[in-house]
């Protein structure tokens, strides 16, 4: 069944206004830069006519205006302003209100009148082209033009038509369509276009204003561009050439460094070479992909028990082969974490606005991939995080330049892998969290007790309890105490962890430990009672011998001593209530949450084994030990420990065990 072309342009217009805002953004610190005027100006120019192909007729008379502004900058008539790059950031988010179909006309008019007196404002000031405009040449009287459109313009998006309506706005035109190059039926392609074009414009028009019109298709084309009055003035022409007809003469690829307005042909052509496919056939093939590898470990298991020589080769290569197809659907879900930290460029700026801050944000390693899924998921909770570090942690440039400090606030968006995790870090350099503040709040609310003791990080660890919030007033960014403990939740729905740090005055850093991906992990398989269960391999730090004579000896207090140090641990076989006897020689699986490590007691450890997540049933949902399940090869479920939560669960349980003596 072939996809809706209409959702097919709303994913190209998000990404198109995506691009604009990030030109939007880096304009507005650098003004004077006029490849990013002309990346924005493209941007729209493409969003117009494609919104206009699509039937988006309100998009692209709404986006027309807004081109229109961009055309004067880039032609050194206006000058970029703050006032002009904000009203068009504004102007943005009506376009994408306008492409779902939920835009207000009345907000849309007012975005408007904003940008003409934006405009107007920007226009009284000298512009840095207008030197350059006043000893430009003046706009011929007219021009004659011979062009042929690439074979696969029209596959490609272009309208032919919507180019001679175009050049037909410029001025007084005369088209003549050439049919001489259509081939005979038998060999005609559909959607190739073989016609070209004779026109005549008479009017104030100048060479770049036809240029634009062929913006995108310039690279590919065959066209020559002629004063009306000499006929032999082509575009481009070497300085080498003999003269010859304006007609013979084809215009020349367009380099990469060229002033401006066209795309080069190396990177149209290497839009082919990428295809789009919906997150969701994505998602449906990493499902059958781990099918494949549950049938995988059946297969081997029924070979290893059995003496066919032939049947174990075939196993053995069908484990190699759902391995690397495994490995390559890995890769194809994951995503540079550039994708999600770009979002916040817009988060921060308009975050200074409302704050009335001077907020600088700086991006690390953005090359680290992560699947998809986690990305998606991440947002929000960055959001909560930046956003109450923006309004709590930064202080005014007043307050920072009295302390010391540089007038601008920073917040350092970070990450970088670790083994089977990313480590995505959230930093300022502002006031620090106030710990007494959070302690007062606490017992206020009876979360505590009066002078209890607490480590650093429990007592950091309560701005994520639910409705928290030390905030002295509430404001339109925070201060209700909604949103630290969805990021909490959400991260660890993720099987991720959270660890804050704050130092009083310099300001403070959130660390979110996520996994890689959440659809394959590798696992180790253990044995409790007769239950079998898979631990992440990522949170496995070590394995260790307890035999029953030290299992009886630590009946009193659970704790093993490490290379000098006091691992507490816990015995699953008590926290899942199994029933049964230990075996001899138990074993204790050490595993790290975050700044902590705790043991786990099991009756044996089986092995490795890739993990195929599978999700838990509405019943076995809100059980908080799980995280999910996978099927073994011999078609029989393991639960799937979920550490941070099991061990949240077990202490308590160990203090009442002991407190009953």
């Amino acid at each position: 069944m072939s996809e809706d072309p209409t959702a097919a342009f709303r994913i190209e217009a998000g990404e198109l206004l995506e691009q604009v805002e990030q030109g939007l953004l880096d304009l507005r610190d650098r003004l004077g830069d006029l490849g990013l005027v002309n990346a924005v100006f493209r941007g729209l120019h493409t969003l117009k006519g494609s919104g206009a192909m699509f039937g988006f007729d309100a998009l692209a008379g709404f986006t027309h205006h807004c081109e229109t502004a961009f055309d004067r900058v880039r032609k050194g008539d206006v000058r970029a302003t703050p006032e002009l790059v904000d009203v068009i950031l504004s102007a943005g988010d009506h376009m994408r209100a306008l492409v779902d179909g939920a835009a207000s006309p009345a907000e849309g008019q007012a975005i408007l009148d904003r940008l003409a007196a934006a405009v107007d404002a920007a226009a009284g000031v000298d512009a840095p082209g207008a030197a350059a405009a006043a000893v430009a040449p003046a706009a011929t009287q007219g021009w004659t033009l011979t062009f042929t459109l690439p074979p696969d313009a029209m596959a490609n998006g272009t309208n032919p038509l919507a180019l001679l309506d175009e050049l037909r706005e410029l001025g007084e035109a005369t088209i003549v369509a050439r049919t001489d190059a259509i081939p005979t039926l038998d060999e005609l392609v559909p959607n190739h276009c073989f016609v070209g074009w004779d026109c005549t414009l008479i009017g104030d028009i100048t060479r770049d204003a036809i240029e634009d019109v062929f913006l995108f298709v310039m690279d590919d084309m065959e066209i020559t561009i002629a004063p009306l009055a000499s006929q032999v003035e082509a575009i481009d022409p070497a300085p080498e050439a003999a003269p010859g007809p304006a007609a013979d003469v084809v215009a020349p690829p367009v380099a990469a460094n060229d002033a401006g307005n066209r795309q080069p042909a190396a990177a149209a052509r290497s839009q082919g070479e990428h295809v789009r496919v919906p997150a969701e056939r994505l998602d449906a093939l990493m499902d059958r992909v781990g099918e494949l590898v549950i049938a995988q470990s059946r297969l081997s298991q029924l070979a290893g028990h059995g003496q066919d020589l032939a049947l174990r080769s075939v196993s053995e290569e069908i484990e190699r082969l759902a391995g690397e197809m495994r490995d390559t659907m890995m890769v194809l879900r994951m995503v540079p974490v550039s994708t999600l930290f770009g979002r916040f460029r817009r988060l921060i700026h308009d975050l200074a606005i409302e704050t009335g801050k001077s907020i600088e944000l700086v991006t690390e390693g953005e090359t680290t991939e992560v699947d998809k899924t986690v990305i998606e998921r991440l947002f929000d909770p960055l959001v909560h995080i930046i956003r109450n570090s923006c309004d709590h942690g930064l202080e005014t440039a007043g307050d920072r330049i009295a302390a010391g400090k540089p007038g601008t606030g920073l917040i350092r968006l970070s990450a970088h892998q670790a083994g089977g995790e990313v480590l995505i870090t959230i930093t300022d350099d502002g006031r620090g969290i106030a710990r007494d503040r959070i302690r007062a709040k606490a017992e206020a609310n009876g979360l505590i007790t009066p002078g209890q003791p607490m480590s650093d990080d429990e007592l950091l660890g309560l701005i994520f309890h639910p409705g928290f919030s030390t905030a002295a007033q509430v404001t339109n960014l925070s201060g209700r105490g909604v949103g630290m403990d969805v990021v909490k939740r959400t991260i660890e729905s993720l099987r991720g962890s959270i660890v804050v740090k704050s130092v009083d005055g310099a300001g403070s850093t959130i660390t979110l430990r996520i996994p890689l991906t959440l659809a394959i992990i590798e696992g180790l398989l253990v044995r409790v009672g007769e239950g079998r269960y898979v631990i992440p391999l990522s949170a496995v730090e070590e394995c260790l011998e307890l035999s029953l004579e030290e299992d009886l000896r630590s009946r009193g207090r659970s704790i093993i001593t490490l290379r000098e140090r006091l691992i507490p641990f816990l015995r699953l076989r008590e926290v899942f209530d199994t029933g049964t006897r230990p075996d001899t020689y138990q074993k204790i699986v050490v595993v790290g949450t975050g700044a902590e490590r705790v043991g786990l007691v099991v009756d044996q450890i089986i092995g490795n084994h890739q993990t195929v997540i599978k999700a838990m049933s509405p019943l076995h949902r809100g059980v908080a030990s799980f995280a999910g399940a996978t099927i073994l090869g011999d078609g029989s479920v393991a639960l799937i420990l979920d550490i941070a939560q099991l061990v949240a669960l077990g202490q308590p349980r160990e203090e009442r065990r002991l407190a009953a003596g």
